[in-house]
C-alpha cells in the first residue's frame, strides 16, 4: 500500500475541540496536570490506532520489507508525572 493510500484515524470533533483547548491552556499557562495526562492518553489512543491500522495494511501489502520497531512502554515513562 502506497503512502497515498494509508488512512489517517478519524479525529472526532469533540476530540479536535478538546486538543484546541488543551493548546490554548497550555500557551498560557493554564493547563493543569490532569489536563496534560487526559491529552497524553488521548493522543496516545490515536497513536495506537494508527499504529494498527499500519499494521493491518502492511500485512494485507506483504509487509514491504519494513521491520518493527519496539514500541515504547508509555506508561513507564509517565510514571515520574
Amino acid at each position: 500500500m502506497s503512502d497515498a493510500q494509508i488512512q489517517t484515524p478519524v479525529i472526532t470533533l469533540d476530540i479536535q475541540q478538546k486538543i484546541d483547548r488543551w493548546r490554548q491552556r497550555a500557551v498560557t499557562g493554564e493547563l493543569t496536570l490532569e489536563e496534560m495526562r487526559e491529552a497524553v492518553t488521548v493522543m496516545r489512543n490515536g497513536r495506537l490506532a494508527a499504529a494498527e491500522a499500519n499494521a493491518a495494511s502492511t500485512k494485507k501489502s506483504g509487509g514491504g520489507g519494513r521491520t518493527a520497531k519496539t514500541p515504547v512502554n508509555v506508561d513507564k515513562l509517565l510514571e515520574d508525572f
